[in-house]
């Protein structure tokens, strides 16, 4: 992702849709992932949606759930809604548009909340946003999952994630790979604990959080 729009127009009938190549390339090792932490039963808040096709992925993967998509975009909210009517899945309530750095999201009664490919591609304070709302909104034992390529001082970042960092500066300063060590203590100042971090595809990461009890 080297944008901060990186998709394409997909090809529908309604044109409304959008389309994130990486979504297709990571949705199955997500899910995967997300079988182990998710609870049984709940409304599941999905911050970033982005075009809404891991929103309807979800949604066919875990029938049981119900899951809130969201995005700070009206395009993207747009495109949530479209992919939602066209492969009809009915566990997905309809978007809303939540900005992590607002001072409060209209949302409540989330078991969990997923959050993917945002912190890079969205300043500091969107991060700082994004724990405080979530530390309020869970409650103690909900878990937290963020992915995305992130930094580690006990492991050499891989080239790609290199040139991929030069292009998010070259976007925008203020955006760019974030520390785990950083992403922990602002978990632990906001009462969260990581449970686990998972190696994923294409030198991305999985973070597990859950609410201290």
């Amino acid at each position: 992702m080297a944008d901060s729009k990186p998709w394409l127009t997909a090809e529908t009938d309604s044109g409304e849709e959008r389309h994130a190549p990486a979504t297709m390339r990571n949705r199955d090792a997500i899910v995967a992932v997300l079988r182990g932490i998710l609870p049984e039963q709940g409304t599941i808040l999905e911050i970033a949606s982005g075009t809404g096709e891991h929103a309807v992925y979800f949604g066919k993967a875990f029938p049981d759930l119900t899951f809130q998509p969201s995005d700070p975009d009206p395009e993207c909210c747009q495109s949530i809604a479209a992919w939602t009517k066209r492969e009809a899945v009915p566990n997905i309530l309809p978007p809303k548009q939540l900005d992590a750095q607002a001072a409060q999201w209209d949302v409540e009664n989330v078991v969990a909340i997923l959050c993917i490919n945002m912190v890079h591609i969205s300043p500091w304070e969107s991060s700082i946003g994004l724990f405080e709302k979530a530390g309020k909104l869970l409650a103690p034992g909900a878990p937290f999952y963020l992915y995305g390529p992130y930094l580690r001082a006990d492991v050499e970042t891989a080239p790609g994630n290199l040139a991929f960092e030069r292009s998010l500066k070259s976007r925008n300063l203020r955006w760019g790979l974030r520390d785990v060590a950083d992403m922990d203590a602002l978990a632990a100042r906001n009462g969260f604990v990581r449970e686990s971090l998972i190696e994923m595809p294409a030198n991305n990461i999985s973070l597990v959080y859950r609410k201290a009890k």
